[in-house]
This record gives structure tokens, sequence and C-alpha cells, in this order.
């Protein structure tokens, strides 16, 4: 019998032991973290109050919807289960999950505030030179003319790149909130969850296919 690479899923990890070494330094994850830091959230951090269970830091929330939605991944579930599949989703979160509620319920308390971050977030990237941000176009060629971008756009450009900018924010949070109303995705059964629950109705899943096809045989025969 022929050879084949197979998958050694039981093999530890070859990930780097540090998260900071997961991703190039070219990754637009990191370029996400490090703008996040920079802005100011204050108006984010006092709506929380002192009492109860910690909440996810707004700048971890932020950098989280920020690269999902410049990426193409909206709905809520999908971000949530991203944080286990997406190596660069792992680093903007820094090894934490945050469930589907919180992300959603995080988007809707401050959908007013999100809406300016992210201009801010795309505008600093298109003056340091970015041409895309993800599947976010910031090189806001349209009105640019043949300024250079090594030099400091005048006030009435940028404002006209800002209210262009604006427009595309815009169409990445309704997408984001028909996604959550929306939700279709794989959404596992409770009740086989645990591997070997799956592998038990894979197992009768695969007769009841087999019982059909067999059934399926006679029937045509006798036509």
């Amino acid at each position: 019998m022929r050879d084949f690479i197979r998958a050694n899923r039981n093999q530890i990890s070859l990930l780097p032991p540090s998260i900071d070494e997961w991703l190039p330094e070219n990754h637009l994850a990191r370029f996400v973290v490090e703008v996040v830091e920079e802005l100011d959230l204050t108006k984010l951090y006092k709506v929380y109050g002192k009492t109860g269970r910690p909440p996810y830091d707004p700048k971890l929330m932020l950098g989280m919807l920020f690269y999902g939605y410049s990426t193409g991944v909206f709905s809520s579930r999908k971000l949530e289960q991203s944080t286990y599949d997406s190596v660069a989703m792992h680093y903007v979160w820094g090894n934490y999950h945050p469930d589907h509620d919180s992300i959603a319920t995080f988007r809707r308390r401050f959908i007013e505030e999100l809406d300016a971050l992210f201009v801010q977030i795309l505008l600093i990237a298109q003056q340091m030179g970015f041409a895309k941000v993800g599947n976010v176009n910031v090189d806001g060629t349209k009105i640019q003319a043949n300024a250079s971008r090594h030099h400091a756009m005048s006030y009435d450009r940028i404002k006209k790149l800002e209210l262009l900018l604006q427009e595309e924010v815009s169409k990445l949070l309704e997408l984001a909130e028909q996604a959550d109303e929306d939700e279709l995705g794989l959404d596992i059964p409770t009740e086989i969850e645990r591997r070997e629950n799956r592998l038990e109705k894979l197992k009768e899943a695969k007769t009841v296919l087999k019982h059909r096809a067999q059934v399926k045989y006679e029937e045509e025969k006798e036509i």
C-alpha cells in the first residue's frame, strides 16, 4: 500500500513558546494591537463600574472587532470561534476566548464610539502609507490627486478622506449587525460536543446512510 504523509494531531505544538513570536513582524494583527494601544479609550473605560466580575479590557474587544471586520469576519459567533482557530486572532486576544454574547454586547453598547475609533485607526493607517487594511481600501486615491503620501495632507483632504472612511466603517458595522441577526454557521449540538459522542453519532449516521443507499439500490433494481 502506498505511504502517505498523515496527520499527527498528538504531536507537541511546534509553535514558539511566546505568543509574540507567532506572527511575522509585518502582520496586520500586530499593527492593530499597536495602534489600539495608542488610542484614547477613556470614554469606554468610564462606562464600567468598579464592582462585579472583571470585564474584558476594551482594548482587547476593540482590537478583535476591528481585525475581524477588516478581514471579513463579522458575526460574533465566528469571532469567538476565531480565537481558537486563527493564530492572528489568538495573538490579538492574547490567549483569551470571549464568548459571542460578550462580543455582541460590547459592539452594541459602544456602537457610536466604535464608529469614530475605527475611522481613527484607518486614518492612522493611511497616514502611515497603507494602501489597504485587511479588505478596507484606505489609499484615498479618489481625493488625493497627485499629492505625495510622504507629505502631510491638507485639512480639507483629510476631512474628505475621513468621510470616505466613515462610509466604509458604517458598512462594516452594518454587516456585523446583520451577521449576528442572520447567524447561520456550524452549530454543533450540545449532546455531541465531546469527541466520544461525535464518533458514536458519526457511526450511527454512516449506518443510516448505508441503509438508505441499499434501499435506493434495491428500488432502482426493480425498475
